[in-house]
């Protein structure tokens, strides 16, 4: 596994930073955190020590777990609609009010 672009020329240092989640994501420091073990052990030995760092970030990035959360909670809320346990008006909670901010 390799970090660097098959072919190096000055698009590749122009586009590389696209690619990243530094201009301001919510993932930039965990994603420094990452490369920057990475860049100490170097990438073989820095796969299985960074092993943690690299799965946050992932996480973070992908939002697995997040998209698997809400994915079970909209399958609970229509079994119980489909048992009867919740009518079509309270199927879902009430929204907030405009500006309740």
């Amino acid at each position: 596994m390799s970090l660097s672009p098959a072919f190096k020329s000055p698009f590749t240092d122009i586009t590389g930073a696209i690619l990243s989640h530094q201009w301001g994501g919510r993932c930039a420091d965990m994603e420094l955190r990452a490369l920057d073990c990475l860049e100490a052990y170097g990438l073989d030995r820095g796969i299985k020590k960074c092993e943690t760092l690299i799965t946050d970030f992932q996480e973070c990035a992908l939002r697995t777990k997040e998209l698997a959360r809400y994915s079970a909670m909209k399958a609970e809320r229509d079994r119980q609609y489909k048992a009867g346990e919740r009518t079509k008006e309270n199927r879902y909670a009430e929204p907030p009010q405009a500006d309740s901010f």
